[in-house]
């Protein structure tokens, strides 16, 4: 791609906002009209020419303007993506909604679905918070009968983990007490690799039962995902550029198979921090069901404790000038949320 003049920047800018606005393709003589440019249809159109030949814009039918491609999406999303700005009277309306909710993660989940369906006129998703990597926080051993124990195991995040062991013999409650005592006080805070590598050597019972602790975390570790929260489909089939294909009954069918969403957002955030904002147009070449769509996602949550991820997914020609902000401002948002729910526990 050729470095682009100032004057085609701001074409290709144009061209871009206006197809957004309309999704019709874009002449030459309706953008010199449209915006009262300086410049003769003439001059528009061989700058138009220009940008298509070097991948910006394209031509659907030999009569028609142009449209956007992906690589003209990207130009745009490049130049607006640290300038878009949710207005501060919007910024308050979404505050107060999720301050006058319950303390409660689904709740809050629920909540930001819908607010980002609102807001982008797209179709939203939110995973629910989920520890990055298992870590210790408190266990209890309680005796039941004979050499049956229930074990109350306590994760950073709050994931709570019971289940019965059955013992080589019988073990007081005092005992017990003890034992959860001592490795609440050396382990609290160890990460999953960090509790494997360690060896209690003072004590038979502690050993066993740190080695039960570390498995159960595993299995935490490995769960697939959280809850995914959505919403705003009809939002998607409204769109006029889907109104005779089946582009966008396709990416809907990715939500319904949430085996392969939960691939593609955990593909994604592995590659963003929390905070972090990535757009992905077309599919970016990995996921053909998208090749029509752009997805904005961000993560949130706690950075090394909890995160989840949030986005919106709509056409190519979504409000990127709204939509960005938006998934930015409710990443922030349930970030807070998240960091003041760990505190108070």
């Amino acid at each position: 791609m050729r470095d682009l003049t100032d004057r085609q920047k701001s074409l290709l800018l144009l061209v871009i906002r206006d197809y957004i606005d309309t999704a019709q393709p874009v002449g030459s003589k309706h953008l010199v009209e449209r915006y009262r440019l300086d410049l003769s249809s003439a001059t528009v159109r061989n700058e138009m020419s220009a940008l298509t030949d070097m991948g910006y814009l394209r031509q659907p039918h030999t009569s028609a303007g142009r449209v956007p491609t992906e690589e003209g999406y990207h130009f745009f999303v490049g130049q607006m993506v640290n300038q878009a700005e949710l207005p501060e009277s919007v910024q308050q309306t979404i505050s107060h909604q999720f301050y006058q909710s319950r303390p409660d993660v689904e709740q809050w989940m629920t909540l930001a679905a819908s607010v980002l369906a609102h807001q982008s006129q797209a179709v939203s998703v939110v995973t629910a918070p989920l520890p990055e990597q298992a870590r210790f926080k408190h266990v209890e051993l309680i005796s039941t009968q004979g050499r049956q124990v229930l074990m109350v195991l306590v994760m950073t995040g709050g994931e709570v983990s019971q289940q019965i062991l059955t013992l080589a013999e019988p073990v007081a409650q005092e005992r017990l007490s003890q034992t959860a005592s001592r490795l609440n006080l050396t382990v609290a805070g160890r990460s999953l690799d960090e509790l494997s590598a360690l060896s209690v050597r003072s004590d038979a019972l502690e050993q066993d039962i740190l080695t039960l602790v570390t498995a159960d975390m595993r299995r935490a570790t490995e769960r697939v995902s959280g809850q995914i929260y959505t919403d705003g489909q009809t939002n998607l089939l409204a769109e006029p550029e889907f109104a005779e294909s089946d582009d966008a009954r396709r990416a809907l069918r990715l939500f319904e198979e949430r085996s392969t969403l939960q691939g593609l957002l955990a593909r994604v955030s592995t590659n963003s921090t929390v905070g972090g904002l990535q757009v992905l147009i077309g599919g970016e070449g990995g996921w053909e069901e998208l090749r029509q769509c752009s997805m904005v996602l961000s993560r949130y949550g706690v950075p090394g404790m909890v995160t989840g991820t949030l986005g919106v997914l709509g056409p190519m020609r979504m409000s990127y000038a709204r939509t960005i902000p938006t998934v930015r401002f409710v990443a922030a948002l349930l970030s807070d949320l998240v960091t003041d729910s760990i505190a108070g526990e």
